[in-house]
């Protein structure tokens, strides 16, 4: 935990999210730096660029530390002292942080020693329930519970697809405590920033999902304490790293267990889904298109394929129950096996957790 997030936004909309008052008082949109490097996604792996908050003081020389600028950063925080110039010879899982350990490992304590604090912006994030007795994984979209808007309705009276649509209007991004370091390549070129995501304990009510959660900061205080290095110690900001029951979450497609997914669907509620014929991936229908005309062909079964069970609906009290794991021993399986996106673990969490 944290593996895979959402953060489909628009530059424009996830700045109006983000508004705050500086130390004046002021009411102030933060400033975006390189917003060509964001590329909006419904399903952000490690490695990618995810916008995050920091502190103006970090990129300008003797400016005010409460204002704010937005930025990409590279998700999994590459160490200063990392000397090779292949990121991809780096050993280390340094996508998470745990925050228990972050003052013993170098990688991370020097970071925030000096400061180097930021928050990280998504919709929301997910996370894979093991459903017990068997290899299934359940997806869950975990994000802060929303306000009720005349545009947005209820949240949880969503009843379909374009009522979803509505509710980006007025969404409120989730705000994950992390720290960040400043790479230079050592063939010279520009400075890479990376972050890692905080994480620490889950709250009494992800505990059966996951054992880890990101340390959320709930609130503008929050935020703002986490940030403004230049007026808050690393041992006080640290105070604010705990788990938070202020959380929402519903079932979701396994198609969101791919990284290169990338649609509304992969965070839809999944009930909302039901009946509804998910797009196979390219891979899938290369796989399809092979299964017919090279696989010996089988007589399709005389009973008709059961639809999925029913989910819960939006209730963070509710998770599902486990359901027999199908068998894919013919063709036709296989085939309704691949058009439904069958769950893999996504390769984001076959690390150790952190």
């Amino acid at each position: 935990m944290c593996g895979r997030t959402s953060c489909h936004l628009p530059t424009e909309v996830l700045a109006r999210a983000c508004a705050y008052r500086d130390r004046q008082g002021r009411q102030r949109l933060p400033e975006w730096r390189d917003p060509d490097r964001y590329c909006p996604s419904y399903n952000k792996s490690p490695r990618s660029n995810s916008p995050v908050l920091l502190s103006r003081l970090h990129l300008e020389k003797d400016a005010d530390s409460s204002e704010r600028i937005i930025a990409p950063m590279r998700w999994g925080l590459v160490p200063y002292w990392f000397k090779e110039a292949d990121l991809s010879k780096l050993q280390i899982n340094t996508s998470n942080c745990r925050s228990d350990t972050i003052m013993e490992k170098r990688s991370f304590k020097v970071p925030l020693v000096k400061g180097r604090r930021c928050v990280v912006l998504a919709d929301g994030f997910y996370e894979w329930q093991r459903r017990q007795a068997t290899n299934h994984r359940q997806p869950y979209f975990i994000y802060f519970p929303q306000i009720k808007t005349e545009k947005s309705e209820q949240v949880g009276a969503v009843a379909s697809p374009e009522d979803w649509e509505k509710v980006w209007a007025n969404w409120r991004p989730l705000t994950m405590a992390g720290i960040f370091d400043c790479w230079e390549p050592p063939e010279g070129g520009d400075c890479l920033y990376s972050y890692s995501i905080i994480t620490v304990d889950s709250c009494k009510v992800m505990t059966d999902i996951h054992n880890r959660m990101p340390a959320i900061l709930d609130g503008e205080e929050a935020v703002s304490k986490w940030l403004d290095f230049g007026e808050v110690s690393a041992q006080e900001a640290l105070k604010l790293i705990h788990p938070t029951e202020n959380i929402a979450f519903h079932p979701v497609s396994s198609m969101v267990n791919r990284s290169w997914n990338n649609a509304p669907e992969c965070l839809l509620p999944l009930h909302l889904l039901t009946g509804k014929e998910l797009k196979a991936s390219a891979s899938s229908q290369k796989m399809l298109q092979w299964l017919a005309t090279k696989s010996p062909k089988k007589e399709e079964p005389k009973t008709p394929q059961k639809a999925e069970p029913d989910a819960p609906q939006w209730s963070s009290q509710f998770l599902q129950k486990s359901p027999q794991t199908p068998k894919r021993g013919s063709a036709s399986l296989l085939e309704r096996w691949l058009k439904r996106g069958q769950e893999e673990e996504p390769a984001a969490k076959r690390p150790h957790t952190q």
